[in-house]
This record gives C-alpha cells, structure tokens and sequence, in this order.
C-alpha cells in the first residue's frame, strides 16, 4: 500500500523559508509522479511543484504556470525516500494546507490536474504571518 506523511507545516513570517517533507512508501516501482498541492479555505487546490521519480533518479517539473516558480523548489533524497518542498519568500497569501500526492504517470502527462493523482497524504498546515 502506497503512503504518503507530509511534515514540516508551520508558522512563519513573511518573507521567511520553510522545507516541507514528504515520506513515500509502499512503491515496488521506480517510475511514479509526487506533486505538492495547497488549498486554502474556499480556494480551490493548487499545484505547487512535482518531481517525478524515475530509475536512475529523479526530475523536477517546474512549469512555467505554476504561480509560486522561483520561490518554490521541489527535491528528493533517493535514501530517504522523501520529497522536499522547499519554500522562500513566504507571504501571506502562501498559508494554506499543503498535500503531497503520487500517481504511476510521468509529471509532465499529468501537469497540474490534481485529480489524476491517487494517493494522498493527510497534509500538513502553513501559516505566514504578516
């Protein structure tokens, strides 16, 4: 059974940085697709950053469309079986509930339909503080 436990929600002010963690488990394949999403109240769910994991490694998916490009960075430790989002410049408008979530598919078939994906984390909550 695939799981996914985000770590790392906290407050913060504005303008500081944040690491979000992401343990993933449960994969017997090396070809799968974890994207981070935020939702605030009453937003709809946003993609963040993606990183698809892959034999040999891994490979960022950083379009253009996402909002939060050039504060956002998506990264993965192979050992640890994790994925990082690395967060700077944080403002106000940041604070929601951040979901990491996979799916067996290429990040750049999927691109940012959150709806493809299947399995989720619980999340784990951002404040920023103005």
């Amino acid at each position: 059974e695939v799981q996914l436990v985000e770590s790392g929600g906290d407050t913060v002010e504005a303008g500081g940085s944040l690491k979000l963690s992401c343990l993933v488990s449960g994969y017997t394949t090396e070809h799968y697709c974890v994207g981070w999403f935020r939702q605030a109240p009453g937003q709809e769910r946003e993609g963040v950053g993606s990183i698809y994991i892959h034999t040999g490694g891994s490979m960022s998916y950083d379009p253009d469309s996402y909002s939060v490009k050039g504060r956002f960075t998506v990264s993965r430790d192979y050992r640890l079986n994790t994925v990082y989002l690395q967060m700077t410049s944080l403002k106000p408008e940041d604070s929601a509930m951040y979901h990491c979530a996979a799916v067996e598919r290429p990040c750049a078939a999927i691109q940012n339909n959150y709806q493809a994906f299947r399995h989720w984390g619980q999340g784990t909550r951002v404040t920023v503080s103005s």
